[in-house]
């Protein structure tokens, strides 16, 4: 996404159109498109000829973003865990890892990035039904190498506001729930995790369209990505109109919530009733 954004923008300085730098490296306008987006691989010689096409002869400067190129193509950590993903999820876990701040509505359970193992293996159990037991420990197992994000040294921030629907709708037995609002209640101590509960009790709020993550960026170059998933597809939206409504539609949740800290008191609640 870096490398797309940085050859969006060097095209644009120059003024050349999609379809002219695609028709320089006998490609579309869509693939072109799709480059500038992140969403396919790079060729180096590509680069290098949409490199010459944009004018740019320094050789430290074309060096740097054919690196860029060489790093772009590199298989991230995921990789391995491809097998038991659908497609479109391998793409949003390297935003996650990648992304300074990450904030989040979730309504039908908890966050993947909170989940506690035996939950997780509830919740991923139920939507992969029929699949072996290695595989769900496979993908139980990404979830949790997830989760390392939140209490590394450069960890993102992390802003999530979840649906009281989503912490009474149980996953595995009594003490998995017991054990997940536990767990919820300790970690959101953390100086980089902000967890707020939208109560029942609220009524309707701007969370009425369904769960949504906003990812962000320390590059300046890199918008803001919207991830929208799906029963067969995600979608990931960077259009910034498109972003900006999800942002408001979160600021407002993050309003209308009670504090990180009246949300640990009604965690606390939920859990002497469990």
């Amino acid at each position: 996404m870096l490398l797309g954004s940085q050859l969006r923008r060097l095209r644009e300085a120059r003024g050349i159109t999609r379809e002219a730098a695609g028709y320089s490296i006998r490609a579309s306008e869509s693939k072109i498109s799709r480059m500038e987006l992140g969403r396919v691989s790079f060729k180096t010689r590509d680069v290098e000829d949409l490199l010459t096409l944009y004018g740019i002869t320094d050789e430290q400067e074309r060096a740097s973003l054919l690196s860029l190129a060489r790093e772009a193509n590199v298989a991230g950590w995921w990789h391995s865990y491809s097998d038991v993903l659908p497609s479109w999820f391998p793409t949003y876990v390297g935003l996650e890892g990648a992304a300074s701040s990450i904030r989040a509505y979730e309504v039908q359970f908890v966050h993947g990035l909170l989940q506690t193992e035996a939950y997780a293996r509830a919740v991923v159990a139920r939507g992969m039904k029929g699949a072996s037991a290695s595989d769900i420990d496979k993908r139980v197992a990404l979830r949790l190498e997830r989760q390392k994000y939140l209490v590394a040294e450069n960890a993102p921030e992390f802003h999530i506001v979840l649906d009281e629907a989503a912490l009474r709708r149980p996953y595995g037995d009594r003490e998995v729930m017991r054990g997940q609002l536990q767990h919820l209640i300790e970690i959101s101590e953390r100086p980089n995790v902000r967890l707020q509960v939208m109560p029942f009790g609220f009524g309707g709020h701007s969370g009425e369209s369904g769960a949504f993550t906003i990812l962000s960026f320390p590059e300046s170059d890199l918008s803001d990505v919207v991830y929208l998933e799906q029963l067969t597809s995600a979608l990931y939206l960077d259009k910034r109109e498109d972003v900006a409504q999800y942002e408001l539609a979160l600021k407002e949740l993050q309003q209308d919530s009670p504090g990180p800290d009246e949300s640990r008191d009604l965690l606390r609640g939920l859990l002497q009733l469990s």
